[in-house]
């Protein structure tokens, strides 16, 4: 059963460097609508095990990360493909909406 994977600054570089993609979760213990999305954040990482790489970032814990990618509102969710964004979804969305943004990167 797949799980996100903690994000921080230091392992950050080592997680991106797959050919899957990556949805990263960008998030605060303070944040509602980040509570409201990390359930979703989780199936997700169920549903895509082996496929592609999901994880959650703290943005107050991970500031480097967080201002690599400018960062401003949360929750912030992308998808990386090699390193870069390929997709940016800003606010909590229906689970399909980030379904749809993880297939056409498959």
């Amino acid at each position: 059963m797949g799980k996100a994977i903690e994000i921080t600054d230091s392992n950050f570089d080592e997680i991106i460097n797959t050919d899957k993609p990556v949805l990263v979760d960008f998030w605060a213990e303070w944040c509602g609508p980040c509570k409201m999305i990390g359930p979703v954040v989780e199936e997700l990482a169920n549903d895509y095990d082996g496929k592609a790489i999901i994880g959650k970032v703290d943005v107050d814990s991970n500031p480097n990360t967080s201002a690599k990618f400018g960062i401003r509102s949360i929750p912030t969710l992308l998808v990386l493909k090699h390193g870069k964004i390929v997709e940016k979804q800003v606010g909590a969305v229906p689970k399909s909406v980030l379904t749809q943004k993880l297939e056409a990167h498959l």
